[in-house]
């Protein structure tokens, strides 16, 4: 992959003496903590072992080629003149970034990019986030902008929020950019606090099941579901001086839900305040060597997330279900948006054969079509490729 885009640079633009550099950004996974990350909670995701290559060269002029191996459209653009344009597809997330580096003040010229990538896109393991990396490591590396990572970051999940018109909130690009092998990392999404955590699995394997039903995160519920929080917190702000739902033991929302006029929005808060308690008592369960009490709060939290954040859905449901069936897997609970995307069990590694036969089968008979599963690692987050030690 590493040398498919640099052939496809030359192929598409054209041979010339300018040094071509090649960056690397992971996919990620969400092991628990979903949908406390807007709400100011923690979360505790990873990076994988899959990601986006972007091959790049710099031009003398203002224009930005813009070119990937996983589809045919390819982008021309003027540095200068950068619009969102819908008919753009994939391409609208580097043009973000470009857009709020410029919006900073960042200067650079035009140049040609190609980009190829492995992560299952509309799955749910953020490709978006992997593709915006990607392209802001380059950028700041190639022009020698010296951003410090984390505001780049930062910048990549304002692209995303301001350029293409997702609400996401910050974990996705901070695992993508920040990610660390064979580590999770606690963070705390409004402060960006953050700690690795080491995650030994020994003889467990981290599976993805995809469900494989396309999902887009603007065609889902998410915006909906973000605004109920707001609102679930608007009431709760009568009576409690905080800032975001993430603030309030289960406790205290026990004490004060009566002021939530509405029982969805009741729901929607109890699952973002005890999904923000079961990631506190997943980091401790790591800690303790204790992998049956984490798979466990892993069942909790998709439970939870089915039935009081409703965002699972008969395909996510259904791989957990089958999965839960199996002995060897320890836990299992969809990661991600949700309406869609993909599940991440942990399995015991002798029982993997049989959760992907058996699995699969009682998927396709219940939902008509096949999931796929990605046995997986934790893998680096986004940096330049070494050409001489990593070709």
């Amino acid at each position: 992959m590493k040398t498919a885009v640099i052939e496809a640079l030359e192929k598409f633009y054209g041979k010339n003496d300018a040094e071509i550099r090649v960056f690397y950004a992971p996919g990620r996974v969400n092991l628990i903590g979903e949908h406390t990350d807007y709400n100011g909670g923690y979360v505790f995701p990873c990076a994988l072992d899959f990601g986006t290559y972007a091959a790049i060269r710099k031009r003398n002029d203002k224009k930005v080629f813009m070119a990937s191996l996983n589809f045919d459209l390819k982008v021309e653009l003027d540095i200068d003149n950068i619009i969102y344009d819908k008919s753009h597809d994939w391409a609208n997330y580097p043009k973000g970034v470009l857009q709020v580096l410029q919006d900073e003040g960042y200067t650079f010229s035009g140049f040609e990019i190609v980009f190829e990538g492995d992560i299952p896109n509309g799955a749910g393991l953020s490709s978006s986030a992997s593709i915006e990396v990607v392209t802001a490591v380059a950028i700041n590396e190639v022009f020698n902008l010296n951003i410090d990572r984390i505001e780049l970051v930062k910048m990549c999940q304002r692209a995303e929020n301001t350029f293409v018109g997702v609400n996401c909130g910050i974990m996705d690009q901070f695992a993508v950019g920040m990610g660390k092998k064979d580590h999770a990392i606690l963070l705390k999404s409004d402060t960006l606090e953050y700690s690795y955590v080491p995650l030994k699995l020994e003889d467990y394997k981290i599976l993805i099941t995809n469900t494989n039903k396309r999902r887009g995160l603007l065609d889902s519920k998410y915006n909906e579901r973000r605004s109920e929080c707001e609102k679930a917190l608007f009431y709760l702000q009568k009576a409690l001086p905080i800032h975001n739902l993430s603030e309030i033991s289960i406790e205290q929302f026990e004490e004060y839900k009566h002021l939530i006029p509405e029982e969805v929005l009741i729901k929607r808060a109890r699952h973002v305040i005890t999904e923000n308690q079961r990631v506190l008592e997943a980091v401790k369960a790591l800690n303790d060597k204790d992998l049956i009490k984490f798979g466990k709060l892993m069942v909790e939290s998709h439970n939870s997330l089915r039935d009081d954040y409703e965002v699972t859905g008969k395909e996510l449901d259904t791989l957990v279900e089958e999965a839960l069936k199996l002995k060897g897997v320890i836990g299992s609970r969809m990661t991600g948006a949700g309406f869609g995307g993909c599940t991440v069990s942990i399995v015991k590694e002798e029982a993997v054969p049989e959760f992907v036969e058996v699995v699969s089968k009682n998927y396709k008979q219940k939902i008509g079509y096949e999931p796929t599963v990605y046995i997986t690692g934790i893998g680096e987050g986004a940096r330049e490729i070494d050409l001489t030690k990593e070709w």
